[in-house]
């Protein structure tokens, strides 16, 4: 079962029956004024107004990009050089896609000024505070409609109401066909292969009045904004697809949400030491994240894969950085051992009722070697106050030079060997223990005490964790 359209959705069947067609009839440069230059355009011309429609915005205000990212890429400093008499300052959420973060790191090492405004533990924004973050010399603010990781709805409508005469740019790549799009934005991109049209078509919509100047040398496509040839048998086939879905969604997004509650509601009860990420509410109807202890995601997804299920992760063990996941990061929950689910158009009760019934035994499996009593903790009462920062006769665990969970196992392990009110220093130098350590403590009912140097404890790098055993 493909439980991953968050990151790809399969081909709706209309995108290819589109494709087909306009690969015989769109094949031709549509800037040209003979018979099969003016086909093409008049496909291009039908393509754009359908986007304008479904995304609720004029036809010349849409520009086809080479992907969602370039799209997010070219609005992010286009707004920013069009505005650049207002000043150089840069606001986003701490939970934004990857491409937004790599244009802020471009624009922070050109001269400009970033803000990244934090989220609450669910990964949303507070309006209040993304207005607060934005300055008189604030060129742009950007704001997804909704995460991409854990499905949390942004408060996009009420940010943009509060933002004045700042752009304000949405990422709407998770959200554009599903749902209704929020109002009050400036510049809004989205990514075709999101909602089932063919990879290699972006949108970049950028509202009339709004400065925008491209940042690459000009040329006469796409209204100056992208250069190069458009691909229109894709473009024709991304718009088909994008009313298809539109047309289909409410029905959909009903029955997918009643089968993701069933998901977030019995994973908890079905599999020990599992937390539920996300905001329970204001969420995309087809998407879960959960984390579970002592895992390491890369292995647990590699087991679902065995047993049939396509899934993916934010867990730091399944990038090529070896760095958590920011979304993770920035909502305080634990990074490791994390399973995003989000289901595609079609999805049954039964698949998810398979899904629910492997589950716990693969995570059984992953977790078998270690030899953890996962039996809920007994009830304590914590002891008063906190403790210094250096203590002296806590149990030391040396999980330095240790990924992903191990940190984590090594203390689970070890702390009953320390008596309620007694302490542990996890050494480690992996970055991922700075937020899986405090995390674990709130789902085990201990309490965490904060770092020190590991130093301090006889290591040679990294940190010293501190955990009191309370129960």
């Amino acid at each position: 079962m493909y439980f991953d359209v968050a990151s790809t959705a399969p081909l709706h069947p209309v995108a290819r029956q589109a494709l087909t067609a306009a690969l015989d009839e769109g094949w031709a440069d549509p800037a040209r004024l003979y018979r099969s230059g003016r086909q093409a355009r008049m496909l291009l011309d039908a393509a754009r107004e359908t986007v304008a429609e479904v995304l609720g915005c004029r036809a010349d205000e849409i520009a086809f990009t080479a992907s969602g990212t370039q799209a997010v890429q070219l609005g992010v400093l286009g707004a920013l050089h069009g505005n650049r008499r207002r000043g150089g300052h840069l606001v986003h959420s701490a939970v934004e896609h990857s491409s937004v973060l790599h244009t802020a790191e471009k624009h922070l090492a050109t001269g400009g000024e970033v803000t990244a405004v934090p989220v609450d533990r669910h990964g949303r924004v507070d309006p209040a505070a993304f207005a607060a973050a934005l300055r008189p010399d604030t060129a742009l603010a950007v704001l997804q409609s909704a995460n991409h990781e854990v499905g949390t709805v942004q408060p996009v409508a009420e940010v943009a109401a509060l933002r004045g005469e700042v752009p304000l740019l949405v990422d709407a790549a998770q959200s554009a066909g599903r749902t209704d799009l929020p109002a009050g934005w400036s510049l809004l991109t989205a990514s075709a292969h999101k909602w089932g049209g063919p990879a290699g078509v972006g949108v970049l919509a950028v509202r009339k009045g709004v400065r925008y100047l491209s940042p690459l040398p000009a040329d006469e496509r796409e209204s100056g904004r992208v250069p190069g040839y458009v691909n229109v048998p894709a473009i024709v086939a991304a718009a088909a697809s994008l009313r298809a879905v539109r047309a289909e969604a409410e029905r959909e997004n009903a029955r997918l949400r009643e089968l993701v509650e069933r998901i977030r509601s019995r994973v908890p009860r079905l599999v020990p030491e599992v937390e539920v990420v996300g905001d329970p509410v204001r969420r995309l109807p087809h998407l879960v994240t959960f984390s579970c202890l002592y895992v390491d995601g890369e292995v647990l997804l590699g087991e679902l894969d065995r047993a049939g299920f396509a899934v993916s992760s934010g867990s730091s063990c399944t990038s090529s950085t070896l760095t958590p996941s920011h979304v993770l990061a920035a909502m305080g929950v634990l990074t490791e051992g994390n399973v995003r689910v989000s289901l595609p158009f079609g999805t049954t009760e039964a698949d998810v009722e398979r899904f629910l019934a492997v589950l716990p035994e693969v995570v059984a499996g992953v977790r078998a070697p270690l030899g953890l009593d996962l039996a809920p903790p007994a009830a304590g009462e914590a002891s008063e106050g906190p403790l210094d920062p250096l203590v002296l006769d806590a149990l030391v665990l040396d999980a330095l030079g240790k990924r992903c969970p191990l940190p984590v196992i090594e203390l689970a392990k070890r702390i009953g060997e320390v008596p309620v009110g007694g302490t542990v220093a996890v050494l480690a130098d992996d970055e991922a223990a700075r937020l899986d350590v405090p995390a674990w403590c709130g789902m085990r009912g201990q309490e965490y005490l904060g770092e020190a140097p590991a130093a301090e404890y006889g290591g040679d790098r990294g940190s010293a964790y501190l955990v009191r055993r309370v129960s």
